[in-house]
């Protein structure tokens, strides 16, 4: 689909197993590898949502990084 420079939307059909494949399009703008973990997050009233890839990893380093006491 297209829309603003920048902004996608694409589909995906949830399997027997409830998993989705990702669009090609998508694996290539985002770097997504096969054996990549993704994190999803969801909201029931929102949706579901796949942050960045890195995106947990930055958000662990923030929460659990010893702070220097001055």
């Amino acid at each position: 689909m297209n829309g603003p420079e920048g902004k996608y939307a694409w589909t995906a059909t949830v399997g027997e197993k409830g998993q989705i494949v990702i669009p090609k399009q998508a694996r290539e703008i985002f770097g997504i590898k096969p054996g990549d973990t993704l994190l999803l997050l969801g909201d029931e009233k929102q949706g579901i949502a796949i942050p960045p890839k890195g995106a947990f990893a930055e958000l662990f380093n923030l929460a659990f990084s010893e702070k220097s006491e001055d």
